[in-house]
């Protein structure tokens, strides 16, 4: 049994899926990959399973890459491609609230914003701080940010790599929900409640034909990141600035 990810039901047809790698704070762990699998497999062939509801645990959601997974790619010896997990959310069957109650960066923000219903809190820090450590953005932010975001905004959080407040967000436009950190579960509990009223096969339907451009086009998006990332995992200074973000 995972330790790290935790599947429960909440309500008639409530899956709530809580990230809680206390260790590695919500980073991309293998345990914390591997739980996430595990808990989306199980969603999918069981059919209580109306909506999921996935959040993190405190003051994090989930914050993306370790160290040694960007090292691997740097050095040619993984693609994010291989993780095989940065669309689970799009690719379940049933629609799927992120309460990011906490903080979500890299890879961790992205894995969110492919939710049917994302909720922000206002104080959590938001980053799609790729480019900070010099190589260009992957798991599908070049596609998924714009479009949950907007194509400006969106354009700046990959380009500038900054960490905004989930407030400063709402008050830029971002079409999300964004509410006090402490009501950002209860807000999505409440809306997982609201559909969880309506039959599964319903839900179903509806999700795949509002994510059917997503599917069609996420793939190519995907391809274009990694072979950017094959130009830019090779500047002689994204070494050292991973070295240098991760205190090494």
């Amino acid at each position: 049994m995972n330790t790290v990810v935790h599947l429960n039901y909440k309500d008639d047809g409530i899956a709530c899926v809580v990230m809680e790698d206390r260790e590695y704070r919500n980073t991309f762990s293998l345990r914390l990959i591997e739980g996430l699998r595990d808990a989306f497999d199980r969603i999918r062939n069981d059919r209580r399973a109306k909506v999921v509801v996935i959040h993190g645990y405190d003051n994090y959601f989930c914050c993306g890459g370790t160290k040694e997974e960007l090292i691997g790619i740097l050095e040619g010896k993984v693609q994010f491609t291989d993780m095989n997990f940065h669309d689970l959310l799009l690719q379940c069957e049933v629609p799927v609230i992120a309460a990011m109650q906490g903080h979500a960066l890299g890879g961790g923000f992205v894995l969110g914003c492919y939710a049917d219903v994302v909720i922000l809190g206002e104080e959590p820090i938001y980053s799609a701080n790729f480019m900070k450590y010099g190589f260009t953005p992957g798991f599908g932010a070049t596609y998924i940010i714009p479009r949950r975001f907007g194509e400006y905004l969106g354009g700046e959080m990959l380009f500038s790599a900054r960490s905004y407040h989930g407030g400063e967000l709402r008050d830029r436009g971002a079409p999300v929900n964004v509410t006090k950190k402490e009501g950002v579960v209860p807000v999505a509990m409440q809306l997982a409640k609201d559909m969880a009223d309506k039959p599964r096969t319903a839900l179903i339907e509806l999700k795949q034909q509002l994510t059917a451009a997503i599917r069609q086009e996420l793939p190519l998006a995907v391809e274009r990141e990694v072979a950017m990332h094959k130009i830019t995992f090779a500047l002689p200074e994204v070494r050292e600035r991973i070295d240098r973000l991760f205190g090494n």
